[in-house]
């Protein structure tokens, strides 16, 4: 049986963030100029349709800039990497584009910044994600990675009056929010960065969610499975009373999931494209959902220059 919700909320922001858009513009102009292959470390951001769409114009990923071919030109994701690839990159004199978030950028400058002064520095984040192993890389001997907030309490460090705290950019706002309060009480000289690391996106998505779990019965996340922010807004949703849900795209939605269910919410990570969410608004009414509507709950207007390679680049092709 094929069940019809009554009403949909799309929540206000979601989707691409300017971290994302910007590294998604950078390798469509790196094939504009420099035509296919475009080679690109990792994948350019964590969402299966756009790596697949980039592929199909050209571009090649691969899992380290060894796999790249002397001379060729790779893009480095928006995740960042550490300074171990750059040095490499720059032996195989690669042609290098750094797609690096600048929100991502800044928590590797505090890294180095902590790291110089002679703090022991607790990064919070997810191990294996590309994004903490990047930010690692840049201090390796003076950061400490924890996950939660049990791992605080096992903590040891030299001088617990030298410690400093950073963090991955698409945290849970409140876990680590929860984890450095922990921290605090542990280590009461512990300080971090002058603003927060977690990033306004995954601040204002996550805000965004909160307030539409409120009001549906069930909230269905777009997003990849290897993306950590649309991965927390699964568990937002769920914290604040929503049955949540993530799905790559509108054929992954389940009957069972619909059932009794009258006004179902629908987001999307901060590395999922708009056209993933039209195309499940779609799948909704030609169920026969007439009721759709945005949930609006901040505003935003965040834009980031393209990369100086490419900026650079596109001024000298139009000269």
């Amino acid at each position: 049986m094929a069940y019809t919700v009554q009403k949909l909320l799309l929540a206000a922001p979601r989707g691409y963030c300017a971290g994302v858009d910007r590294a998604v513009q950078t390798v469509e102009r790196a094939l504009e100029l420099f035509g296919a292959p475009v080679y690109v470390r990792k994948e350019i951001v964590h969402n299966k349709h756009v790596v697949e769409q980039l592929r199909a114009r050209g571009a090649v990923f691969v899992e380290d800039e060894n796999e790249v071919p002397e001379g060729a030109t790779v893009v480095f994701s928006a995740h960042g990497v550490a300074p171990s690839v750059h040095a490499n990159a720059t032996r195989r004199e690669l042609h290098t584009i750094d797609a690096t978030c600048p929100l991502v950028t800044k928590v590797h400058v505090e890294a180095k910044k902590f790291a110089a002064e002679g703090y022991t520095i607790v990064l919070i984040g997810h191990a294996g994600h590309e994004e903490v192993e990047g930010t690692m890389g840049e201090a390796p001997d003076h950061i400490v990675l924890i996950e939660s907030e049990e791992e605080v309490d096992s903590l040891e460090v030299d001088d617990p009056g030298k410690v400093r705290f950073i963090s991955q950019t698409t945290l849970s706002v409140d876990e680590t929010a929860a984890i450095i309060r922990r921290l605090r009480e542990r280590f009461p000289a512990i300080a971090g960065p002058r603003t927060d690391d977690i990033c306004y996106a995954t601040t204002n998505r996550q805000a965004a969610v909160k307030q539409l779990a409120r009001e549906c019965d069930l909230v269905l996340v777009i997003g990849s499975r290897n993306s950590s922010n649309s991965n927390r807004l699964v568990e937002v949703a769920r914290e604040h009373g929503a049955e949540s849900h993530l799905i790559d795209n509108e054929s992954q939605v389940r009957e069972p999931w619909l059932a009794g269910k009258r006004v179902v919410g629908i987001t999307s990570g901060a590395s999922a494209p708009e056209e993933l969410v039209q195309r499940l608004v779609a799948f909704f009414e030609e169920r026969g959902t007439v009721d759709v509507r945005e949930l609006e709950v901040v505003q935003e207007d965040v834009r980031f220059m393209l990369p100086k390679a490419i900026r650079g680049a596109m001024a000298a092709s139009s000269a």
